[in-house]
């Protein structure tokens, strides 16, 4: 995706900065019709998507506190993954404020990592559990505290 400032033809216009970006035809079409069936109009949805993506980032570069959630989603048959996400857990009991472990079916489980901290702390702890042999899938939500 490449996009570029046209501000020759927005100057007049108050807050607004138009800008015109290449994008797959197929993920454009997937966008599209996501943001009909939600209502937007295409320039709302953007806005909404660029604001997420600050907000989901921001705080990795910055210091201070921090609270959120991280949540894996693991086949617990894989290997030692539970004894190794335990372990984790047990290295990091001054972050980790709370833990939820739901069954989803006979292999896989969905665990939810309740977190408060120091951002560096918060990041670290979040890469080990992802990256254990086993976790197909993770998301980390950040708040400023």
């Amino acid at each position: 995706m490449t996009a570029k400032a046209d501000s020759s033809r927005d100057e007049d216009r108050q807050g607004v900065a138009r800008f015109s970006a290449s994008v797959d035809p197929v993920l454009l079409k997937e966008f599209d019709e996501m943001t009909e069936r939600l209502g937007y109009n295409r320039s709302t949805a953007i806005v909404a998507a660029m604001r997420n993506f600050i907000t989901d980032r921001v705080w990795e570069g910055e210091g201070g506190e921090v609270v959120g959630a991280i949540t894996l989603l693991y086949d617990h048959h894989r290997g030692d993954v539970t004894e190794a996400l335990t372990e984790i857990q047990h290295d990091h009991t001054g972050e980790i404020t709370t833990t939820t472990h739901i069954h989803l079916d006979h292999n896989n489980c969905l665990e939810i990592v309740a977190v408060r901290g120091e951002t560096q702390r918060i990041k670290i702890l979040a890469e080990k559990l992802s990256s254990c042999r086993g976790v197909k899938q993770s998301k980390i939500a950040i708040l400023k505290n």
